[in-house]
């Protein structure tokens, strides 16, 4: 696929993303790569941009410079403060009060020890459509209780077990509560249904994704 078509499959994909409002969204598209440019009314769109683009046939990477310009809000960093830290009480994949929230001009950090890498993920795709933010800093440990030999291979019991990953094209390597992947996939869904299977190990606190995405 040449970059102009690949340009035009872009553009389709993010008007069709009911989530996105794509009027203030550039694109350019030069040897596969695709790079955004522009602006977005929140957080969640700009992860929801990144997603679309991810999804169309042809990406073999992907740049991404939208920022976040909300609409004017009257709500402080201590409202916004409060009101996420009530979300994040309510949210019943978290343990009561192991997560905390910090605001700085509308931009959200997020502190504390989890077990699990979901649950890690779910706090900050809690935070992450709520009106006033910006942007999130996800700093929660996941704490490590596995040993780094059952994590390799109950990661790749789980590639084994998918029917889109080619498993015998991928490597992983533990090094302690650490994962590296390496290898090559055609497509970049490919890429992310692998990084969540490493993620998805117990005891894995960072995965070091090093897929190539090409034919």
């Amino acid at each position: 696929m040449d970059d102009k078509a690949l340009k035009a499959q872009v553009e389709a994909e993010l008007e069709w993303e009911p989530s996105i409002d794509a009027a203030d969204i550039g694109i350019t598209a030069e040897d596969g790569i695709v790079e955004l440019n522009g602006h977005v009314p929140n957080y969640a769109q700009k992860m929801a941009a990144e997603a679309a683009v991810k999804r169309v046939k042809g990406v073999r990477g992907f740049v991404e410079h939208l920022q976040v310009r909300p609409v004017p809000s009257p709500h402080s960093d201590d409202a916004v403060a409060r009101r996420l830290a009530t979300i994040l009480d309510w949210t019943v994949e978290l343990p009561a009060g192991q997560v905390k929230v910090k605001v700085e001009d509308g931009f959200v950090t997020l502190v504390g020890k989890v077990d699990w890498q979901f649950q890690r993920a779910a706090a900050e795709q809690a935070v992450r459509p709520q009106q006033g933010v910006r942007g999130v800093l996800n700093e929660i440990q996941v704490k490590p209780h596995a040993r780094a030999s059952d994590i390799k291979r109950r990661i790749e019991a789980a590639l084994e077990r998918r029917a889109d990953v080619e498993a015998n094209q991928i490597v992983v390597t533990v090094a302690g509560d650490t994962v590296r992947l390496d290898g090559k996939v055609r497509a970049w869904f490919e890429r992310d249904v692998i990084e969540r299977a490493a993620w998805a190990a117990p005891g894995v606190a960072k995965v070091d994704d090093h897929i190539a995405v090409g034919l």
